[in-house]
């Protein structure tokens, strides 16, 4: 997978997508599927936006049971199903504990009356699913013994036990949006990150491509294409400011969603969800509070989600030290017994979603429901659809829904692709476990196992590339006191492209996706890096300054030790 800039200016493409978030990268998948030949670009890295700043949850709906929206429910476990299916190494089952205090609607037989109609509602959600670990079970009753089993710690007084229910998790978002990227580039697609679309090209009333910037090497290129998707969720609405060409319209709400990891060793496989304080106004039913979410991933323990409209640009997004303050402050008053600090917390995530209409008549926050089609042949407009995306979870049926419709401006326009059956690169998986046995056989035992484990997570049946570039000395080695060793280093840059010290800390790598990896890991990259992509050293300490900023752009704080 490389930048071939010269072909993006060279060739006419039957589709350009703009934004290699989940959405767009799923729609390159998708439309080189069909037959199609595929660009698509984006203005900073693969999954850098929204997609890698997200709470790492597939959604399977039973929110919307609240709302008593069945269609938006069924295509949310039918999405949930797909990715569980197509991408095995990077999607797993939740288990996902909810405690139930008291009677009526805060009691468990309400709960539970709701659960079930659920999984009636969900009856094929393991479809196509192999792997039994993979399956999505039923809900289940759990008694009080069992909750306290479970987390001893929350308030017992009024508890009358709970329930569990099943979401799916990512390993890696970022690295979910590549193997989008990387699946349509092996069948055709032409992809470069760091290519900015600045203006489109027109014919009349006609979008025909972009003219677009190299970031990385600074030149300008017109891209052709037939027809243009505009999937650069945030930034879509200012590739359409433009009032000679589109009439003005008010910028759509937008939901800054936040979420921050915390330093406290999960104790079992198990989620809490707890009541917060704020509420949907939206739901039909409603038991309380909307939840707050304390989650096992990896070593760490995730905690989120919240909400607050955004109106600024989104390359602005941050979370802000009176927030996390805010945010602690109520996770505590909800989940006591975690007596979080401000220095339990290593990450903070934010990422920009489309909203609702800012608020409810009751003043309480009008969540957004679904994602943003907008055909431009309702102004006039021929070649263009722009797609402003929701949720993840979503991403590869919307996307598909984006390509249908801007194929009917196709004179033969190709059929759909099963893209919910068909595996994404390196999830040809049938059984994990088998993977993980066969791989730790054939893989020499100087690769650690917990090295070992992430490579399967990440890179799946493509693991064996990374064991042969283990296999020489200098690859083999680690970085710092991390587990990530320098062959992924080298296979970022030259088979994922790489292009800046970030891309393989933030996104191709374990090293910076959960925690500040230490200032002795990011060198060592640097120093890696420089002698792949031929560097100066004061380029080398301009990436390493970079990457250190985007570091505490996330709050993440480096290890007393230098490592993790």
């Amino acid at each position: 997978m490389k930048r071939e800039l010269a072909i993006l200016a060279a060739e006419q493409f039957d589709v350009l997508i703009i934004g290699g978030g989940a959405f767009g990268a799923a729609a390159a998948w998708d439309a080189t599927l069909r037959g199609l030949r595929v660009a698509l670009i984006e203005q900073d890295d693969f999954g850098s936006g929204a997609s890698a700043e997200c709470f790492k949850m597939v959604h399977g709906g039973i929110r919307y049971l609240q709302h008593g929206d069945v269609r938006r429910l069924r295509f949310s476990c039918a999405q949930r199903s797909a990715m569980l299916r197509i991408a095995p190494h990077l999607v797993t089952p939740l288990p996902i504990v909810i405690p139930t205090y008291g009677h009526g609607r805060q009691g468990k037989a309400f709960l539970a009356a709701g659960m079930l109609a659920y999984d009636l509602l969900t009856l094929g959600r393991n479809a196509g699913i192999s792997d039994p670990t993979r399956r999505i079970s039923g809900m289940e009753l759990l008694s009080k013994t069992r909750i306290l089993e479970l987390f001893p710690e929350i308030e017992q007084r009024g508890l009358t036990g709970g329930a569990v229910f099943e979401d799916g998790q990512m390993y890696n978002a970022a690295r979910l949006v590549l193997a989008f990227v990387k699946s349509a580039v092996n069948k055709g697609a032409v992809a470069a990150n760091y290519v900015q679309a600045s203006a489109f090209l027109w014919e009349g009333k006609r979008v025909c491509g972009v003219r677009a910037h190299d970031r990385a090497g600074g030149q300008e290129l017109d891209i052709r294409a037939k027809l243009v998707l505009n999937a650069a969720g945030p930034w879509a609405e200012y590739l359409l400011n433009d009032p000679r060409h589109f009439p003005q319209h008010p910028r759509g709400h937008f939901s800054r969603d936040a979420c921050f990891l915390v330093n406290r060793k999960p104790q079992s496989k198990y989620a809490l969800a707890v009541p917060g304080w704020s509420r949907d106004s939206d739901a039909v039913v409603s038991r309380a509070a909307r939840h707050l979410f304390a989650v096992p991933w990896r070593d760490y323990t995730l905690i989120g989600v919240w909400h607050r409209l955004f109106a600024d640009r989104p390359d602005t997004a941050e979370v802000e030290e009176s927030e996390l303050a805010a945010w602690i402050a109520e996770m505590n008053a909800s989940y006591p017994a975690l007596r979080l600090s401000r220095q339990d917390v290593i990450y903070a995530n934010c990422g920009l979603v489309p909203f609702g209409d800012g608020s409810s008549a009751t003043g309480e926050l009008s969540f957004g429901k679904e994602s943003r089609f907008i055909d431009h042949r309702t102004q006039g407009i021929q070649g263009l659809v722009t797609l402003i995306g929701i949720r993840y979870t979503t991403a590869r049926g919307d996307a598909s829904t984006a390509i249908d419709l801007l194929l009917e401006q196709h004179p033969r326009a190709p059929q759909a692709p099963p893209t919910a059956r068909i595996p994404l690169a390196g999830g040809d998986i049938n059984d994990f476990a088998a993977l993980q046995t066969s791989a730790r056989q054939c893989v020499p035992e100087t690769v650690p196992t917990r090295t070992l484990e992430a490579w399967l997570r990440n890179y799946g049946t493509e693991y064996g590339e990374l064991a042969a570039l283990a296999r020489s000395p200098g690859l083999a080695q680690r970085v710092g006191e991390t587990d990530t060793v320098m062959a992924e280093v080298t296979y970022a840059v030259q088979w994922e492209m790489a292009v800046h010290l970030s891309d393989v800390v933030l996104r191709r790598t374990n090293l910076g996706s959960g925690s500040h990896p230490g200032t002795s890991a990011i060198s060592i990259v640097a120093h890696g890096m420089q002698q792949l992509h031929g560097w100066t050293d004061a380029k080398r300490t301009q990436e390493i300054a970079d990457t250190q900023a985007m570091l505490r752009h996330h709050r993440a704080a480096e290890p007393v030790m230098g490592g993790v």
